[in-house]
């Protein structure tokens, strides 16, 4: 990041100085198991450690320090918004946060990124049926327990790993197959390459692309074709250990209107596949024996 002078207007360092107490107080809030982190340790402040925040943001520690330190530093609209998201801002947290920050920038009407607090009840309801929440990114935002059970159990997936295009190249703790892989991975780079055209100078984005282009050269191999797609709404075949296959039909459900924001739900193509989903995820106890990917 870079850094400027330090500023000399009165009305400049005081906003700086409140941006660093808001941003602290709104780490202390927040517990580390509610985002992933082991809640033990010795911890000499409540809540996020800085470089956790830092961490969730996908940003430097030392400048997120500077940052929270009321030092008067450049900062983008992008890392304003990816801090945001870290520390879980509402609406109005966010259009603070810009506030304080001198940023002209800011969510725009029915486009903010942050989830209403009734998307967790809406997906929950839908049970059986596996749902996530995803940004134009990929990033995972929510799910329900059916998508953890059915899909890939994200309970168990590191905060900073919930990202679907990610965990399609790189994880293997998949609880199912899908049975048109090739295809289904293949239209996902297609989806996001469409949707990296309004973000080519974003750090997030970039960081994620290089990652993967890094440690998969199936993910590289796609990537190099340079084709675009929508979000698919294809008929998605899973298959699982001791239940066969099952059919799905994925639903998008923009969170607003224009908003990056959609939940991703996937209802039962037939009543064989209603069944199995039901089973699956009214089971007691143990999972079913899944077949990892």
């Amino acid at each position: 990041m870079t850094t400027v002078p330090a500023a000399t207007d009165r009305t400049v360092t005081a906003e700086r100085r409140e941006l660093g107490l808001f941003l602290r107080s709104r780490r202390e809030r927040i517990r580390p198991d509610e985002v992933g982190f082991a809640p033990g340790g010795r911890r000499r402040t409540p809540g996020l450690r800085r470089e956790e925040v830092a961490l969730l943001a996908g940003v430097g520690v030392t400048w997120y320090t500077w940052l929270e330190q009321g030092r008067d530093i450049n900062v983008s609209s992008q890392v304003l918004d990816a801090i945001a998201t870290a520390l879980r801002f509402d609406r109005q947290e966010r259009i603070h946060l810009y506030r304080l920050a001198g940023s002209r920038s800011g969510p725009a009407p029915g486009a903010c990124s942050a989830l209403p607090p009734s998307a967790q009840k809406t997906l929950d309801a839908v049970s059986p049926y596996p749902a996530v929440v995803l940004n134009k990114r990929y990033d995972i935002l929510a799910f329900n327990e059916a998508y953890c059970r059915v899909v890939i159990d994200l309970e168990k997936v590191p905060v900073e790993d919930r990202n679907l295009l990610w965990l399609n190249f790189v994880s293997d703790e998949w609880n199912c197959t899908f049975v048109d892989g090739e295809s289904t991975r293949h239209h996902m780079v297609a989806a996001f390459r469409a949707a990296s055209a309004d973000h080519l100078g974003d750090p997030l984005w970039q960081d994620l692309i290089q990652s993967l282009l890094r440690i998969s050269p199936y993910f590289t191999e796609l990537w190099e074709r340079y084709d675009v797609a929508a979000p698919s709404t294809r008929t998605k075949m899973l298959e699982i250990d001791g239940f066969g296959i099952l059919k799905m039909d994925p639903i998008n459900l923009w969170l607003s209107p224009a908003g990056p924001l959609r939940a991703t739900v996937y209802t039962a193509l037939d009543d064989e596949t209603e069944a199995k989903l039901r089973q699956i995820v009214d089971a007691p106890s143990a999972k079913p024996a899944f077949r990892h990917s």
